[in-house]
Order: C-alpha cells, then sequence, then structure tokens
C-alpha cells in the first residue's frame, strides 16, 4: 500500500456515529492496522449532523521505520468508503463531492428523517427518495443499500450496530469478522444486544451488495386486511362490490380512519359520496383518476383535525407506549409526557353546538369571556387526572355532528363536491385539478385560515376557466403558487397575471 484507506461516516445526532467511529478504531488496532479518526460536527435542520473521518494503514506495509501521514479531513475525490446513516445524508455526501464513480463505495441506509424544511412545507416539501437513490447509484462506484433503521428495530439493537455491520458485511475493509465483533466486546457496553445487530446490518449489507437482498415486504396488503378486520362487513362488502379493485385499498384504508374518527355511519356517508364520484367518470372501467384525487382528498378532510381528534390520539392505547420506546426508557423508569395546550376562542366556539358557537362568536363581550382560556396550559397526561380529562374530551366526538366546526366543515365539503360534479361533464381535467385544491386546506388556527382563504380565491376562479383549454394547467399553477408562499403574495401576484391576461 501506499496510501490509507479512507472512510467518511455521516450521521445524524443520537445515531451513534461517535460509536462507530470508536468501533473502527478498535477493529483496525485489532488487524493490526494503524488508525486515526476526527470528527466535525454541524447542523442538517433536523438535529446535530456529525461528519466523522477515519484512515486506516497496515503495519505490515510500513518500510524503513517510516509511518504515513493521515489528513484530519476528507477531500473530495480522494475518499475510498462513505456510509451515511440516513438517505438525505448520502445526498449530502455526494454533493460535497465525497462520493466519485471512480473510487468511492457508498453505503447508505435508505430511511428517512425529514428535516424541518420538509415538515414545514406547504405541499409536500419532501426530497424525492427515488431521485436521492438514482443520483447515488450514478455517483458511485459501488453502491450497497438497505433500510438500517427497519433492521435495527427488527433485531431490538441500535442504529449503530446495523451501520458497523453493514461495513463489515459490505466487504470493504480488509478485516475479518471476529475483529469487528471484538471490537464491540472491547467497548463493554451492550455487548448482547450490539452483536445481535451487527449481525443483522452484516448481513442486510452482504446481500444488498450480492444483489440478493429482499427489499422489506410491503405492508400495504397487511394493513389494508388488518384494517378490514375492524370494519362493519357491510362496509367492507360494499368496497368489493360496488368499486373498482384498484379503489379497494385506498378506500379501505379511508373507511378504517373515519370508523376510528367517527363511526360507521360516518364511513358510510363517505362512501355514498364516493360512489357518486364514480358516477361521473366517463370511462369508469379504464380509468378513475377523478374518484381516487377525491377519495383521498375527501378522506383527510373528513377527519378534519378538531379539539376531540385531538383528545382522542394523544390519548390512543400504546401511544405511551411508543414515548417509553423512543426515549428509551427502562421499565422502571418514571416518564412524564405534559402536553402543550392552547386553544383560540375560535377553537373553543367550535366544539360548541352550532346555534351557541355562532352567537358567542358574534358577541364581543363573549369572546373577551372566553379569551381568558386561551393562554398557554400543560395537561399532563402521565397523570390520572390529565389523562381522564383529555379522555372525556375524546368521548365528546359523539356530539361532533352538531358542533360548529362540524356544521362548517360538512357545508363546505358539499359546496366543493358540488363544484367538482358540475365541472366533470364539461371539464374532466378542470375537476381533477379543483379536487386537488383540498390540499390547500391543512393545519389548524392562522394556518388553516390561509389555507381555506386561498382554496376558495382558486375555486371561485375555476369556474371562469371552463372551455377555455388551459383551465387545468392554470388552476394547478395557482395552487402551485399557493403552496410555495404561506403569506399569500405569490397566489395573489398570479391571480393578478390572470386576470390581467384574461382581460387582454
Amino acid at each position: 500500500m501506499t496510501r490509507p484507506i479512507t472512510l467518511t461516516v455521516a450521521a445524524l445526532g443520537g445515531q451513534g456515529g461517535g460509536v462507530v467511529t470508536d468501533w473502527l478504531v478498535l477493529t483496525a488496532r485489532s488487524a493490526d492496522y494503524l488508525a486515526q479518526a476526527t470528527s466535525v460536527p454541524g447542523v442538517a435542520q433536523r438535529t446535530g449532523a456529525t461528519i466523522y473521518y477515519l484512515e486506516f494503514f497496515p503495519r505490515s506495509a510500513l518500510r524503513d521505520g517510516r509511518e504515513p501521514v493521515m489528513a484530519l479531513m476528507p477531500s473530495p475525490g480522494d475518499v475510498d468508503i462513505v456510509v451515511a446513516s440516513e438517505l438525505l445524508e448520502a445526498g449530502r455526501a455526494i454533493n460535497r463531492g465525497l462520493v466519485t464513480p471512480e473510487r468511492t463505495t457508498l453505503i447508505a441506509s435508505t430511511h428517512r428523517d425529514y428535516t424541518i424544511g420538509e415538515k414545514s412545507s406547504l405541499g409536500d416539501g419532501r426530497a424525492s427518495e427515488t431521485e436521492l437513490l438514482a443520483g447515488a447509484a450514478s455517483a458511485a462506484a459501488r453502491l450497497v443499500t438497505f433500510d438500517m433503521a427497519a433492521v435495527a428495530e427488527r433485531a431490538g439493537g441500535r442504529i449503530s450496530a446495523v451501520i458497523f455491520g453493514a461495513i463489515a458485511g459490505s466487504g470493504v475493509l480488509p478485516w475479518e469478522t471476529r475483529h469487528f465483533q471484538a471490537a464491540i466486546r472491547e467497548s463493554g457496553v451492550g455487548v448482547e444486544a450490539s452483536l445481535l445487530a451487527f449481525e443483522a446490518g452484516r448481513v442486510a449489507a452482504a446481500a444488498a451488495k450480492a444483489g440478493t437482498g429482499v427489499k422489506p415486504a410491503s405492508t400495504a396488503g397487511n394493513t389494508a386486511f388488518a384494517v378490514s378486520a375492524r370494519l362493519a362487513d357491510d362496509l367492507t362488502a360494499r368496497i368489493a362490490g360496488e368499486f373498482p379493485s384498484p379503489l379497494h385499498e385506498l378506500l379501505t384504508r379511508a373507511v378504517a380512519r373515519l370508523v376510528d374518527y367517527q363511526d360507521a355511519r360516518y364511513a358510510g356517508l363517505y362512501l355514498d359520496r364516493i360512489a357518486d364520484m364514480l358516477r361521473r367518470e366517463p370511462r369508469p372501467n379504464e380509468s378513475t383518476r377523478l374518484t381516487e384525487v377525491v377519495a383521498r382528498s375527501l378522506a383527510l378532510w373528513m377527519s378534519f383535525e378538531d379539539v376531540m381528534r385531538v383528545a382522542q390520539v394523544k390519548t390512543r392505547a400504546g401511544r405511551f407506549e411508543q414515548i417509553r420506546a423512543e426515549v428509551r426508557a427502562a421499565p422502571t423508569d418514571l416518564v412524564r409526557v405534559n402536553e402543550f395546550v392552547k386553544p383560540q376562542v375560535e377553537e373553543i366556539c367550535a366544539t360548541l353546538p352550532a346555534a351557541l358557537g355562532r352567537r358567542l362568536l358574534a358577541s364581543p363581550r363573549a369572546s373577551r369571556f372566553l379569551s381568558r382560556f386561551t393562554s398557554g396550559r400543560r395537561v399532563c397526561t402521565s397523570s390520572i387526572s390529565g389523562f381522564l380529562s383529555l379522555r372525556v374530551l375524546a368521548s365528546l366526538r359523539r356530539l361532533r355532528r352538531g358542533t360548529l366546526r362540524y356544521v362548517t366543515e360538512n357545508a363546505r365539503i358539499e359546496q366543493w363536491l358540488s363544484q367538482i360534479r358540475g365541472l366533470a361533464g364539461s371539464d374532466y381535467a378542470l375537476a381533477v385539478e379543483v379536487a386537488e385544491c383540498q390540499n390547500l386546506v391543512k393545519g389548524y388556527g392562522s394556518t388553516h385560515e390561509r389555507g381555506w382563504r386561498s382554496f376558495g380565491e382558486i375555486c371561485a376562479l375555476a369556474e371562469g376557466l371552463v372551455g377555455s383549454g388551459r383551465g387545468a394547467q392554470q388552476v394547478r399553477a395557482l395552487r402551485e403558487a399557493a403552496l410555495s408562499d404561506d403569506s399569500g403574495a405569490k397566489l395573489a401576484a398570479a391571480i393578478a397575471n390572470l386576470r390581467l391576461a384574461g382581460s387582454a
């Protein structure tokens, strides 16, 4: 050898990149290699992201007492192995030039930890996993990918041990498996669990390298079967008997969501609406694009988040076990869960009977009185009193159909469906785009208000675009403008340009 082996680990905070680095150093020494490791902390819009850089050189290759000069930082085009603990981190490494098709083996997990920007986007702000994987395949000399987070969960260990196993299983370092295992044992912490997760990662990486890795089976069918078992028999039979097979999975999931949200009768109303939309399809045996879009959007809209829904989710069975698992609490550890609650006057009135809610909203005196209850509060749901208070609130969903929020949302839904039905016969593509506009309405408070305002403005303009030949394209452009800017300025500019072009 005339140069060291160079390796970079890109990991998020909490994933154990430092542990992997320590293990690699111990492994190198066990295999009689010189090793040097450095780390540079950074940020990744989620948690700390650290780049760990290591170089290895065999003592057997030393000549005349000379030792190699090792670098402290990775250089673009000079890294042999890049390990990414998450898919977007692989993309960052590629963007930095650390991955090259002439030299680099890229080992990456295919799971995602979404950035703040991806989560807070008004539309679908997620980076395309397909594009990330395609970029990785073209940028690297060799690519080894699998879902390390899923493997760690199945093995009952930490993702750091799976990452370490992936490095061993990919065969990129000239060391035997026993050297890697010896490093874990020498560390002396969580040895048995780490060895199990290491072996699971090693096997998965070896299979992925050989091209024989089996992708995790899709849970879509299993999930659909599981939720259908919870549905009333008549709803399950109705989906199978009234709707074409391409819609079955979507409708099964939607109906399960609505049964959980309200009840079987409410889910039946959803199917009534979708059946009516299916009749508007010009060729239902060939394409059900409009029905698919409406089915997806309507399921989300009909399960709008109100106070009762939030209380139901926060007290759902299994949530506390999930929280304990996320914080890795031991069986003897006490975990306190505080929920932060800050309702607005409008949200309080929305949970009341429609007539009373309207009267209170119209009364300045009543609004001032209710504003006393809008200050931020903490509810400890790990206590009996806190948990029961939310459970009582969740149980009020039986009265949801009479609340102001339900009456308001139901009227808006009917108006939206009526518009789509009217457009479907004259401009099918435009009807599809109006159906897609439902994704503008989301969140709560001011976010919900802005979304509803944008939704209303676009739907109002859609009627005047029928027969223009470009109506669908124009509505799509307006929707994208609304989703790209939460201030509404881009949508206002797009509407102004559209009206200007129409008057020209």
